[in-house]
């Protein structure tokens, strides 16, 4: 099965390539297929920018598609920054400033309560841009009060994973290898999910045209 990842973010698309890969599937990113239509992301929930970003790219190039939104809930911020996630310090999309912001605006806050989540929506696209299926992945952690770690990307400096019973606890996500985010991640978590539905979805689908 071809699958075009259908985002700009190049550690985004790595670590999407990553998990695909392995699975049998041929994986390419916007820039291997001349670029997909812009999309403004201007729907309140992670599923509906999802569902914006796959279709677009299914309709454009006439390929399955996989598109994700994710972002960062903050318990103490109300779910803040949420879809903002990315701009959450201006629309530049800077990663050290949003850091900043975020840190700024839990200043003060003990860590009990400083409980967070990362979320992660799968949206896969058929070709002619109908949605195959819709998949989430949660992680639950803590906002730190200083950033741990140098891998990773985006808020996971900060983003302390609190879960139980994994290796990763305790450790912030810029504190782990490629392999042992994924296996705990949001993202990973809803890929996995599609993995294990991706069968079904293409049995349905029928076999792929001559």
């Amino acid at each position: 099965m071809q699958i075009l990842v259908a985002t700009n973010n190049a550690r985004k698309c790595a670590e999407l390539q990553a998990l695909l890969v392995p699975l049998g599937h041929d994986v390419s990113t916007p820039a291997e297929v001349g670029g997909v239509p812009p999309v403004v992301e201007d729907r309140p929930t992670f599923a509906g920018n999802a569902v914006k970003k796959a279709v677009s790219a299914a309709r454009a190039r006439r390929t399955w598609a996989l598109a994700d939104d994710s972002g960062l809930e903050v318990d103490h911020l109300g779910g803040a920054p949420g879809v903002r996630s990315a701009r959450f310090a201006g629309d530049d999309g800077d990663a050290e400033r949003n850091n900043d912001a975020l840190l700024a605006a839990l200043s003060g806050v003990p860590p009990e309560r400083r409980g967070a989540r990362f979320v992660c929506v799968l949206v896969l696209a058929r070709p002619d841009g109908t949605v195959a299926g819709e998949f989430t992945g949660v992680a639950h952690g803590r906002i730190l009060e200083a950033r741990r770690g140098k891998s990773g990307f985006g808020y996971d400096p900060l983003f302390l994973f609190t879960e139980t019973g994994f290796a990763a606890t305790g450790r912030s996500f810029a504190e782990l290898s490629r392999a042992e985010k994924s296996a705990v991640s949001h993202r990973g978590r809803a890929l996995r999910a599609l993995a294990d539905r991706l069968p079904a979805l293409l049995s349905a689908a029928g076999p792929a045209p001559v």
